[in-house]
């Protein structure tokens, strides 16, 4: 899959809502995070709580550049929890953790402005 960083790019092909609805986006917040350094690219593993209808999912995030692992825990994200789990070295990646690139291409995270339950699905 080619996910585009350009912001001037023009808008992917159009889909209908039920394709929509087919991506289940859930809030979660992480609970541990810990240095990946096998990875092939620089990156944090995730445990991310999504309550209790999901519970915890474990993603490999492609980060460092703007977060400090200790500054993580605690910090609501949003992510893609009914991908097929993706091997990625010897670590098993559960969920895709959202983010839009930064100014230098970086990933960013989405995140609610307010605390909301885990577990609450996008719409």
């Amino acid at each position: 899959m080619h996910v585009t960083h350009d912001p001037a790019a023009a808008p992917a092909e159009q889909i209908s809502f039920d394709q929509f609805l087919a991506v289940d986006i859930r809030v979660g917040t992480i609970v541990s995070v810990e240095p990946f350094p096998e990875a092939r690219k620089p990156a944090l593993k995730l445990v991310i709580d999504f309550g209790a209808g999901i519970g915890t999912k474990k993603s490999s995030a492609q980060i460092t550049e703007n977060y400090e692992a200790s500054a993580l825990v605690g910090r609501q994200v949003a992510a893609v929890v009914n991908f097929p789990p993706r091997q990625i070295g010897k670590f098993m990646s559960e969920v895709l953790t959202l983010g839009f690139p930064d100014e230098a291409g970086n990933v960013v995270l989405f995140k609610p402005d307010k605390t909301v339950p885990n577990g609450g699905r996008l719409f």
